[in-house]
């Protein structure tokens, strides 16, 4: 049976057990928190975004999660600079044009701040002048920074990016920093 754990990473941590950076410095990676051998991340989080990360040994398992082929939903919550429109949200929910290409249609709406929200360290810098919304986005791709690419396209750069949700399994009230583990798919050995 495969292992599979829930993580709610960090903002600031690497979605990987090792860091062999260029200049020596170590940046926190998923060993400061996981000490469980032979599980390894499905999929990536940047280091700039939180929440729910899943770990498995299961290479079949991961590759089904990671794969951007699989088309996987992942719903994240996204703190944007300003209000958008109904026409930007209609944009984001139709795909909007990347430079990598057009994305593929995504299921976009406004949502009240999430309930039950830890404060990030260090803190998302704010403009006085201008307010912040909260949207959830769930997308079934996988491109690099593609949330955030997607918010900035239409005029609302990302402040703040929660993963709360991949496939089935949700964020739910697991604590930063935070893993426990869960069933596995009963589809995967």
């Amino acid at each position: 049976m495969a292992r599979v754990i829930l993580f709610n990473k960090p903002f600031g941590v690497l979605s990987q057990f090792t860091d062999k950076g260029s200049d020596g410095s170590a940046r926190p990676t998923l060993s400061k928190y996981i000490n469980v051998p032979k599980v390894y991340a499905a999929g990536r989080l940047d280091r700039d975004s939180e929440g729910l990360m899943v770990l498995t040994d299961s290479g079949q398992l991961q590759a089904k999660i990671a794969n951007p082929k699989n088309k996987m939903a992942k719903t994240y919550w996204v703190q944007v600079e300003g209000t958008p429109s109904g026409q930007s949200l209609a944009n984001l929910n139709n795909g909007v044009l990347l430079n990598d290409g057009k994305t593929a249609p995504a299921k976009v709406q406004q949502i009240d701040e999430p309930d039950n929200l830890w404060p990030r360290d260090p803190p998302v810098r704010f403009r006085k002048t201008v307010e912040d919304t909260w949207i959830s986005i769930t997308i079934h791709e996988g491109r690099n920074r593609q949330v955030r690419r997607m918010t900035a396209a239409v005029g609302h750069p990302t402040l703040r990016l929660i993963r709360a949700q991949i496939g089935d399994w949700k964020l739910d009230d697991l604590a930063l920093g935070a893993w426990k583990d869960c069933p596995a798919p009963s589809s995967v050995d």
